[in-house]
């Protein structure tokens, strides 16, 4: 798995990103986006996976659209991403868009490591998982949803439960005293999802700073 470091390597906040091929190029104008909004110094650390929806999926699943069925290569993913975060004086924070925000959020339930979620139109129409998170604890303090506005309408049956499934997974997080938002934002999937995703990063490292200052 390719890694990459942007930013101040001895920064005390670090964001870490699961992408792919297509969201490489907009890496920059994400981390550009942080920077207008948040003074402290941070890095982010990318973790280029190969096969999408094997590598980020929490388990096996069929395919809702086209042929390519989902795998269950989430738990690989996130035993390199732990072996990456070692230094425990250094606080870290997930996050990721589409299958990457599903995968971020999945990785609180399994680990403390994460101070808080980014999860940008994270894909939970995902089979299983709005039950997974009924029967599980998360064991991060903030989590940071949102959908586009127009995503759940869609002609695709499964696809098309990712509203009810967020509202459901905000409700159930807000019961269970986790601070969760829920930003709906205008346009499909595929709008802006650079800008989606340092919204996300933004919330939950504001958040945790306005705590402690407190």
């Amino acid at each position: 798995m390719e890694v990459r470091e942007y930013g101040n390597k001895t920064a005390r906040i670090v964001l870490v990103q699961p992408v792919g091929d297509h969201d490489e190029k907009l890496t920059e104008h994400e981390i550009a986006a942080i920077r207008e909004g948040y003074s402290e110094e941070f890095m982010m650390v990318t973790f280029k996976v190969d096969d999408w929806n094997r590598e980020l999926s929490p388990w096996e699943a069929p395919a809702v659209f086209g042929r390519e069925n989902f795998g269950c290569g989430a738990a690989d993913t996130l035993r390199e991403i732990i072996r990456y975060c070692e230094d425990r004086t250094k606080t870290y924070y997930i996050g990721g868009y589409s299958l990457a925000g599903l995968f971020a959020l999945w990785a609180a339930y399994q680990t403390d490591l994460f101070r808080g979620v980014a999860a940008a139109s994270p894909s939970m129409w995902f089979p299983g998982f709005a039950g997974y998170m009924r029967e599980h604890e998360i064991r991060s303090r903030r989590v940071y949803l949102s959908l586009g506005d127009r995503e759940e309408k869609t002609r695709n049956p499964v696809m098309a439960t990712v509203g009810d499934r967020i509202r459901e997974a905000h409700a159930m997080l807000r019961e269970r005293t986790i601070e969760c938002t829920l930003e709906w934002n205008e346009g499909n999937h595929f709008a802006n999802a650079d800008l989606r995703t340092a919204r996300a990063f933004l919330w939950v490292m504001q958040g945790e700073r306005d705590r402690l200052s407190e």
